[in-house]
């Protein structure tokens, strides 16, 4: 079992910043990815930003150059450091881990970007 814990979402303006953080807890050594997904209203969730253990990083073409995602060595916690954001980024964002046969996910955390 992992559990995670995201923190960091708020109200930003247009421009501005935000990091996100995933924090996980369990079995964090059967992690092998983790990644940062969103849902906007009316919408389906979409991946925003995934890393592998090994470092390896993929992005939405739409956060492409604007977003980073992070971990620290021992996959206990991942980042998203968002810059120029845009009324379009405001979803929730959830933080997902991948296992081998299991994924888990957090309970979102709320992003809103006013123009």
């Amino acid at each position: 079992q992992v559990q995670l814990v995201e923190s960091g979402g708020g109200l930003v303006q247009a421009g501005g910043s935000l990091r996100l953080s995933c924090a996980a807890s369990g079995s964090i050594f059967s992690i092998n990815a983790m990644g940062w997904y969103r849902q906007a209203p009316g919408k389906q969730r979409e991946l925003v930003a995934r890393i592998t253990s090994g470092g390896s990083t993929n992005y939405a073409d739409s956060v492409k150059g604007r977003f980073t995602i992070s971990r620290d060595a021992a996959m206990n916690t991942v980042y998203l450091q968002m810059n120029s954001l845009k009324p379009e980024d405001t979803a929730a964002y959830y933080c997902k881990a991948e296992t081998y046969g299991y994924t888990y996910w957090g309970q979102g955390t709320q992003v809103t970007v006013s123009s």
